[in-house]
């Protein structure tokens, strides 16, 4: 496996900074719906959803996804009113006990306006700003962070036999244009993160090609967000349901560290953790000197 160089950016969270390429950064998911493919609406009461974020802070998490809508396959929309009454509150209870940054996982302009206001630092849409056409003017007039994925099609429609003329020309055009359209209409550019969108309007073999080459992402030059946890098509290789994928998402993080990616987006944030310590310490030889232990030992 070989290791790619990670270049460093600074994001502005107003009024903090996030720092990103000194190490992998860990994402926590808290999902509050109730037919997520990875929980089963474990998360969807508000209870049940700010002891999760209280937990997943607790377990070492570099910042929060918090989603009120499915984005699984098949999945079908919510309204907005309904959105914003799973989310709000959670954000607002977790800003209340923790600064940490908060990113809300929606296609929705005013679910992100409110969110935002509500205490969250980055908007994460899955859409790449096509669904809602109101959600550019949210995130250039807020300023805030913005994540960016590639998907083909809908989540209801992104499964129906995905298909491509050449898997990366036309992700990377993707999510240039999308850049783009961002910039020209007063977004920063500095502001944007990528992400390939492992499991949207994908299969198989391009889920695999993908976090394979996951470095060929670089000449996008921003921050690269990872998002393989416990998804289909790593139980497709194991043969393993939704709940025993950690080990194979394990994997496919470490390829995508070594390939240089600066976030992991997770369901389990003490297991990845770990594993983005071990990633990080085997391709970063500046922190060998951060390891415990003798290095002149042999074992």
């Amino acid at each position: 496996m070989a290791v790619f160089p990670r270049k460093p950016y600074t994001l502005n969270l107003k009024p903090r900074s996030l720092e990103l390429g000194g190490r992998t950064l860990v994402m926590g998911i808290v999902n509050v719906t109730p037919d997520s493919f990875s929980d089963a609406g474990q998360c969807y009461d508000y209870e049940a959803a700010v002891q999760r974020a209280s937990e997943t802070i607790a377990a070492g998490a570099d910042l929060l996804d918090i989603g009120g809508e499915s984005t699984r396959p098949h999945a079908e929309p919510v309204p907005a009113e309904l959105e914003l009454e799973r989310v709000i509150p959670v954000i607002t209870a977790i800003r209340k006990l923790s600064d940490i940054p908060i990113s809300i996982d929606t296609t929705k302009a005013e679910v992100a306006g409110q969110a935002l206001a509500a205490g969250a630092d980055i908007i994460n849409d899955v859409s790449a700003l096509r669904f809602d056409p109101l959600m550019v003017d949210v995130a250039a007039g807020s300023g805030v962070p913005l994540i960016l994925m590639h998907m083909q099609g809908s989540p209801r429609t992104m499964q129906q036999n995905p298909s491509y003329a050449s898997l990366f020309s036309e992700i990377i055009a993707f999510l240039e244009e999308r850049m783009r359209f961002a910039a020209d209409r007063g977004v920063d550019r500095q502001q944007l993160i990528v992400d390939p969108g492992i499991g949207f309007g994908k299969k198989l073999r391009h889920n695999l090609s993908i976090i394979r080459n996951l470095e060929i992402f670089h000449c996008l030059d921003r921050p690269l967000l990872l998002g393989a946890s416990r998804k289909r098509f790593i139980g497709t290789v194991l043969d393993r349901p939704v709940e025993d994928r950690e080990l194979g998402t394990a994997v496919a993080h470490s390829f995508g560290i070594a390939a240089g990616v600066h976030i992991i987006r997770t369901h389990d944030v003490a297991f990845h953790r770990q594993v983005a310590l071990m990633s990080d310490a085997i391709r970063e030889p500046a922190q060998d000197n951060k390891i415990r232990g003798d290095r002149s030992q042999c074992c």
